[in-house]
């Protein structure tokens, strides 16, 4: 018994949609089986950051990562083949970065800087046909800085060295040899003596002075 024309065509067509939704739902299962953990969620400038890879089968061909809304050579961060010498293939936007990359899909970023912020994704091959991917946010946080004052910081003023107080002359004969105030024990009765000469001395230009003996 033969099948009419129109029943093949009709046949063949449904066959490849159930195909392809069956493709779409593996798929998406596969992005939403793989899942990215930060560690630390919110990480400082100059602190390591661990982005820990979960739900990777346990057999893949090799991983890629990359940072940027697109994954092209010119995001790609480094390649990870998994059972070689060297595992470990730096990619074009790895620049100055130092990144490890991990046998179970992960990577760490050490001494994370503001400009490591950005959408870091990450590809694993399962197969040539099936590929599991995930990606997530980076923020790295800069240390808050002090706010400096309008005019920008004064020094608090030095003091200078001491001025030395002049000091006033006396008038030649001035008796400053005082003795206790009116009424004191010890006090000098009567006029004091006169000085001799032997006790003034010229201390400038027309002025004597004191002189001891």
């Amino acid at each position: 018994m033969e099948i009419p024309m129109g029943t093949q065509g009709c046949f063949s067509k449904s066959l490849l949609l159930s195909a392809s939704i069956l493709v779409l739902w593996m798929l998406q299962g596969s992005q939403a089986a793989l899942y990215i953990q930060k560690i630390p969620e919110q990480p400082q400038k100059n602190q390591d950051l661990l982005l820990s890879v979960q739900g990777v089968p346990d057999t893949f061909q090799d991983f890629n990562w990359y940072l940027g809304e697109e994954t092209y050579g010119g995001t790609r961060l480094f390649t990870y083949i998994p059972g070689i010498q060297r595992p470990q293939r730096d990619g074009s936007a790895m620049g100055q970065r130092d990144i490890v990359g991990f046998p179970n899909g992960s990577m760490l970023l050490r001494r994370a800087q503001p400009t490591d912020s950005g959408t870091y994704q990450v590809a694993i091959t399962i197969n040539s046909e099936w590929t599991m991917k995930a990606k997530t946010e980076v923020q790295v946080a800069a240390p808050a800085h002090t706010p400096t004052p309008a005019g920008g910081a004064r020094e608090p003023p030095v003091p200078g060295p001491a001025k030395p107080r002049p000091c006033p002359l006396l008038p030649a004969g001035a008796n400053f040899l005082m003795g206790p105030g009116p009424g004191q024990p010890g006090r000098r009765q009567g006029p004091s003596p006169p000085l001799g000469a032997s006790h003034l001395r010229p201390a400038g230009q027309g002025h004597w002075g004191l002189w001891g003996r």
